[in-house]
């Protein structure tokens, strides 16, 4: 018997059977190069530890940080992102140890950039890791998140990242005004050649918490909605990438990742600078626990969520998974 498919002229699959075409026609192909590796980063002195939530990642001591960035670079990444695990006795109400030019982060941006100077390093900028009550700004007696002051620490530590060595400041705040104000102080200051990686759309998220307890900021369930965006809105969105854009931005963040795809879409197709997705915590131990339960086979599942980012939009992904991607997909 004869089945009739229909057009036998149009038969997709011819694209699909020989290995070397598949490999011809792929139209996003993940490169170790688009990844981005966060590290948290504790005291001299101190231990390395295992983050519980986070299966393979642990806070490094500054003391092992040029070791770790040098086998990251022989791996094949080019960029790390860097946060601050700080001792509970420097945080204060406003977080004055974030623009302390001799900080935790401040030294473990120079000594990247002594162990590997051709590393490419990114670097927080936010209050929550200096300050006591956790929020990324600072708070007033009414509890409300005072913006323009704010934005003026912001902007302190910004110039002392720079002065550290730091290729891109990356606001991840959510506080108005914030990218303006960092571009007008580090050319201020001399340092026209530092880039801002803005984190644009940073959504108000329940998948941080493994992050928050790696960083020990202390803010596991505060509510961060009168700054981060509502899950729900893509056309705010739009709006606070947009204006980053014209503040002088010179990449766009979404954060997290996988629940808004739509979001990174929209965003690669109203602005011709680059789009960063961050995988986030939450979203890397979803899917380290399926894994370790052996419901997924963790390969697969972690080349296809990574392409899925790509295929979104995303020019590069900071994502836990960096070194593991780099020392099993490729």
């Amino acid at each position: 018997m004869k089945i009739d498919i229909g057009n036998p002229h149009r038969r997709p699959r011819r694209m699909r059977l020989h290995p070397g075409v598949r490999a011809l026609v792929e139209e996003n192909i993940l490169r170790k190069e688009d990844l981005i590796a966060p590290l948290f980063v504790s005291e001299t002195g101190t231990v390395r530890f295992p983050v519980p939530s986070l299966p393979g990642v642990s806070r490094v001591p500054l003391q092992e940080l040029a070791k770790e960035v040098g086998e990251l670079a022989a791996l094949g990444l080019r960029g790390v992102m860097l946060f601050p695990v700080n001792d509970v006795k420097v945080k204060t109400p406003s977080g004055e140890e974030a623009f302390n030019p001799n900080g935790l982060v401040q030294r473990a941006i120079a000594e990247v950039k002594r162990a590997v100077p051709g590393m490419v390093v990114f670097a927080d900028v936010a209050l929550d890791p200096f300050t006591t009550h956790g929020h990324d700004g600072i708070v007033n007696d009414a509890g409300e998140i005072l913006n323009d002051e704010t934005v003026e620490a912001l902007c302190k530590m910004s110039v002392t990242l720079a002065q550290a060595g730091v290729d891109f400041a990356s606001p991840s705040d959510m506080m108005d005004g914030r990218v303006g104000a960092i571009r007008t102080a580090l050319d201020g200051a001399g340092f026209w050649r530092v880039g801002i990686l803005a984190y644009s759309a940073k959504f108000a998220s329940a998948f941080y918490g493994p992050f928050r307890e790696a960083v020990n900021s202390g803010a596991r369930g505060l509510d961060k909605k009168s700054y981060q965006l509502t899950p729900g809105n893509i056309r705010q969105a739009l709006q606070e990438t947009e204006l980053d854009e014209q503040e002088g931005a010179d990449m766009l963040m979404v954060k997290p990742a996988l629940p808004y795809l739509d979001v990174v879409r929209a965003v690669r197709e109203k602005s011709l600078l680059p789009i960063v997705a961050y995988h986030v915590s939450g979203e890397y131990a979803m899917l380290k626990a399926a894994v370790e339960r052996g419901w997924l086979d963790e390969k697969p599942c972690v080349q296809e969520t990574l392409t899925s980012l790509r295929r979104a939009g995303a020019d590069l992904i900071v994502t836990y998974y960096a070194r593991w991607a780099c020392e099993n997909l490729f």
